[in-house]
């Protein structure tokens, strides 16, 4: 039997009546995700072959924004949504420059959607809520604490990344829900610098919203980016 992830401490969990929109609602549109990787391929030693995390339903037709990690080199998808049914899925594109991927559903219809926002109107100190597959006992009130670059070694750079506080604790591919309902962002990380890069504090690095609207054409289509490759030089010090 797989572990299910912790539940969200009661108190912890957003408040129906203290949010302009219907909560459950909002929540439904997320769903658990678990893909299968063969033991030979690439980023099997390093990301695993099991897999497991959350995405968010955002079109018609089973479409889901997940965090790319999940899907990459996947072989199986399968996914349950707020009514426990299972769900295989498909890889439709993921970009490595934003870390996003998408799948699309092959089961039933009717999937929950979850309205994209603009992450770029988001300010320091506003409430957000971190939502993960199971309702208000996997959703965590949490806040906004910076918004600055972050740039990771595997060739990573985010100029607007979203650092919320208190960390979800399963936060891979999880809705950033904003105070109109909508959706702000998508879990990729636990970090403990959240606040600045010197103060240590828990959160979660979210993926901003806005920059999947340049390239979503283009994942629908092609499978991945049509942008040039952001060029990289660096180096490892011992």
């Amino acid at each position: 039997m797989e572990e299910l992830p912790p539940k969200i401490p009661t108190g912890m969990q957003p408040d129906p009546k203290d949010v302009s929109f219907d909560l459950a609602l909002a929540l439904s549109s997320v769903v658990s995700v678990r893909t299968e990787i063969p033991n030979d391929a690439f980023t099997a030693g390093s990301l695993g072959t099991v897999r497991r995390g959350h995405g968010v339903v955002i079109a018609e037709g089973g479409l889901i924004l997940t965090i790319g990690y999940l899907i990459i080199e996947a072989a199986s998808i399968w996914m349950l949504d707020a009514n426990g049914r299972a769900i295989p899925g498909d890889v439709v594109g993921y970009d490595q420059e934003t870390g996003f991927g998408l799948i699309r559903a092959l089961g039933p219809a009717g999937l929950t959607l979850l309205p994209i926002g603009q992450s770029g109107d988001l300010s320091v100190g506003e409430k957000v809520i971190f939502a993960g597959n199971g309702g208000r006992t996997q959703a965590l009130k949490s806040r906004v604490v910076s918004i600055r670059e972050f740039a990771g070694y595997w060739e990573y750079l985010l100029d607007q990344a979203i650092f919320t506080s208190p960390p979800h604790p399963f936060w891979g591919g999880g809705a950033l829900i904003g105070a109109d309902g909508t959706l702000l962002g998508i879990g990729s990380l636990f970090v403990q610098d959240s606040a600045t890069p010197s103060e240590p504090l828990d959160g979660n690095m979210v993926v901003p919203i806005d920059i999947l609207e340049p390239i979503i054409k283009d994942l629908m289509t092609s499978g991945r980016s049509q942008k040039p490759k952001r060029p990289w030089l660096g180096m490892f010090s011992a």
